[in-house]
């Protein structure tokens, strides 16, 4: 991401030739440690939400299409069966999904961003801005896809008592013939039970349709976040006319990417109900392929089926965006700056002990 809009102490100072220099790999690393700890922030901030938004979207798997409920009906439904523990459920999967996509996200934009350009300027701005999320998202999938399954999964099943009671059962019998999966107790025992049963197959089910959703929204999100602050510095210079005035990169990045993150969630909201029905449905395979699902939901529930759950897919990204974009920036700002400004000076102090010699000879 561009920092143009950061404030002077985050700037890079001019005199210094930052892509030359001994140390720009381990600056591009930093980005990749940044990346990872934002991203797993947002992800432990709003996994409440997002168990809402996975339990809202798989509904037609576990209890049919009739009777579904709305956001309210199941914010009630997950605290009566399974109280709080019930929102965290699927955390440590998440965030460790969460951890492989930031840092991938973020540590390959900046230097394949620029890489593009140099090959192509034709592709320069947005373009290239969304290519280099794209890409980011896509290394990223090979950790965060098996995550996401094991995940979700534990999302959907809630705490033991309420994936074994008899409702459950009963309404998964008559549904599909068969119980989904057994109850996972853990991280490690659902991948190994998804491995048993499914092999690698198991662990990557829905792994296109995650990119079909997850490489536009990564492009979407990083073109949005790109356009808004240029939109800010253009309204800067149209409001405030020579004025030099700065806004705080940290807040900028709480704003603009809580925008850009939000826009861009619901833009592939209908992406994101096939890829969960794929990943949640189990041994009882209710849809072939990522088509057949297009179809199928499209053919019985129409266009409300196709945005179902895009309210808490919203309302996850916002803040989650928000509050990832903000701690990019901050640690960039607190970080990167305060490096920046030491390698500096040390290179003016190098330039000026080597004049003195000189001029001693």
């Amino acid at each position: 991401m561009s920092t143009s809009a950061s404030s002077p102490r985050g700037a890079r100072d001019p005199r210094v030739d930052y892509s030359k220099r001994p140390l720009h790999n381990f600056f591009v690393w930093r980005e990749f440690v940044w990346g990872a700890i934002a991203g797993a922030f947002g992800e432990g901030m709003m996994h409440p939400v997002d168990t809402l938004k996975t339990r809202l979207q798989s509904q037609a798997i576990i209890s049919g299409y009739q009777n579904q409920k709305n956001i309210l009906q199941m914010v009630r439904t997950v605290w009566a069966a399974d109280g709080l523990q019930g929102f965290y459920r699927g955390i440590t999967p998440g965030v460790t999904g969460s951890l492989a996509t930031g840092a991938t996200y973020f540590g390959v934009i900046e230097s394949t961003k620029q890489w593009i350009e140099e090959v192509n300027p034709n592709l320069s701005g947005h373009w290239s801005h969304f290519i280099a999320g794209a890409i980011g998202d896509t290394l990223g999938s090979i950790v965060y896809v098996p995550c996401e399954v094991i995940k979700q999964r534990m999302q959907v099943q809630g705490t033991k008592t309420s994936w074994s009671s008899m409702l459950m059962k009963e309404s998964v019998a008559q549904k599909s013939g068969l119980q989904i999966y057994d109850y996972y107790t853990g991280m490690f025992q659902a991948g190994h039970s998804i491995w048993k049963q499914h092999g690698l197959k198991g662990l990557y089910a829905g792994y296109w349709s995650t990119l079909a959703r997850d490489v536009p929204f990564a492009g979407l999100m990083v073109t949005f976040y790109e356009a808004l602050k240029d939109l800010t510095i253009y309204g800067r210079q149209r409001l405030f006319p020579g004025s030099d005035m700065t806004v705080n990169s940290s807040f900028e990045g709480l704003v603009l990417g809580g925008l850009a993150g939000g826009f861009s969630a619901y833009l592939t909201t209908p992406l994101d109900v096939i890829k969960t029905r794929l990943q949640v449905q189990g041994s009882a395979a209710r849809y072939n392929g990522w088509l057949h699902a297009l179809t199928s939901i499209w053919r019985t529930e129409g266009i409300n089926g196709m945005f179902k759950g895009s309210i808490p897919r919203i309302m996850w990204y916002i803040p989650a965006s928000a509050l990832t974009f903000m701690a990019v920036e901050f640690l960039r700002d607190n970080l990167n700056g305060k490096h920046e400004s030491d390698i500096c000076e040390i290179t003016n102090l190098s330039v000026e002990t080597s004049s003195k010699i000189q001029k001693q000879v």
